[in-house]
């Protein structure tokens, strides 16, 4: 009598040894395939965002009235630079001022293929010659300062979506840098031309993760750790985004202008609207703020290009009915040059920011010799620009560029 044995699987499952064999040949598959992909994500999607006021120390000099920054030991920073613990050194000038200009048509467009003779440039009041300019056909360095403190949580959404938007709007060779700031200011990405690494960092930001960045919202002081962490060193057009409500509560502003200005006594290390003004200005970047709040009633694209040559801060703007950080950040876009947009404006974010993208690439850069003396007469000097030839053209550009003090 001969047995016979037959291992009939239950009806609707394969034998157990058949699972078995599959995962010892899926299991190297699955680790390889892994650690590929974790290869392949770029280091900077793989660290936690760095932030940019940790050990920041603030000292005005008592002799020049310049305020530095001072961080902690030196280290690369995102310009490539190892500058980052130390003051950033005193730039007299001597040579070319550089002025980027944006120049649109009356219905906000940009006007292209102007020449150095259409353009007219003045210091102080006086017509200088142009001794430079250019198209500003190379790439641009964008920066994308984004606000994540929880006064903006029902907006963050809309505004990341928008952060994405100017990103695909971007020229293909630009190349942009995302920070995002609450209490804190924190480094997502420093300046890389790789889109989907832009995308990954804007897509990181969550004002939920900074509910317990407690300290409120330190808009403009974000604004200027992002121009010194990332701007030096580069040359060619250079620009920042700032998406924000623009309820700053870190440097006490109000209606009174002194209060943009450095505190005597033991206020005066501390960080002021001044400063940040100055340092976009010395660095010649233009500054994008797009408000989520809506646009005063009198706040006109015609008002604000009849409001450039003075400050519009003052007691009298309560009767004009604008909010008070509205009127800040029309201020700052007023003295770095760049423009004021509100988010909810437009049709589309997409429309917005593919304006924006496009007088970021139709920007002209102009340079002329400052007068015999001015150049190393420290303080502000004014700037105008004007295109006689192009009737209802507006030009934005920074209100004045600055000499920094030496000392005694």
């Amino acid at each position: 009598m001969r047995l016979q044995f037959r291992i009939r699987p239950i009806e609707g499952r394969a034998p157990l040894f058949v699972f078995s064999a599959l995962a010892v040949l899926l299991v190297p598959v699955v680790i390889a395939v892994a650690t590929a992909a974790l290869h392949a994500q770029p280091q900077s999607d793989r660290t936690k965002p760095r932030q940019l006021d940790r050990g920041i120390v603030w000292r005005r000099d008592p002799a020049t009235g310049e305020l530095r920054a001072i961080g902690p030991a030196a280290e690369p920073n995102a310009a490539g630079n190892a500058t980052a613990g130390a003051p950033a050194p005193l730039h007299v000038i001597t040579q070319v001022v550089p002025v980027t200009c944006i120049v649109s048509a009356a219905d906000g467009s940009a006007v292209p293929g102007l020449r150095r003779e259409d353009f007219r440039v003045y210091e102080d009041g006086v017509a200088q010659p142009i001794a430079y300019f250019d198209r500003s056909t190379a790439p641009a360095s964008v920066a994308l300062v984004i606000d994540a403190s929880p006064s903006v949580l029902r907006d963050s959404e809309e505004m990341k979506q928008a952060a994405d938007a100017l990103i695909d709007a971007l020229a293909p060779l630009d190349q942009a840098a995302v920070v995002d700031f609450s209490a804190h200011t924190y480094l997502q990405l420093p300046f890389s031309d790789v889109r989907e690494q832009a995308r990954r960092a804007i897509a990181r930001i969550d004002v939920r993760e900074l509910f317990e960045d407690t300290g409120g919202s330190n808009i403009y002081e974000a604004v200027y750790l992002a121009a010194r962490e990332l701007f030096p060193g580069r040359s060619g057009r250079k620009a920042i985004l700032l998406l924000t409500d623009g309820q700053d509560s870190g440097l006490g502003l109000t209606l009174d202008p002194a209060s943009m200005a450095p505190r005597p006594g033991a206020g005066a290390d501390r960080l002021t609207f001044d400063d940040v003004a100055r340092k976009l200005a010395a660095e010649d970047i233009q500054i994008f703020a797009v408000s989520t709040e809506n646009r005063p009633k009198v706040m006109t694209p015609e008002w604000l290009a009849t409001h450039t040559a003075a400050t519009l801060v003052s007691p009298n703007a309560r009767t004009l009915e604008i909010p008070p950080y509205t009127l800040f950040l029309a201020e700052l876009v007023r003295r770095a040059g760049g423009q004021l947009y509100f988010l909810r404006e437009s049709e589309t974010m997409a429309d917005t920011f593919r304006k924006i993208a496009e007088k970021i690439r139709a920007e002209y850069s102009l340079g002329f010799y400052p007068a015999a003396g001015a150049g190393a007469t420290p303080g502000w000097h004014s700037l105008r620009v004007e295109v006689p030839g192009a009737a209802g053209a507006q030009v934005s550009h920074r209100a004045a560029y600055y000499v920094p003090a030496t000392g005694p």
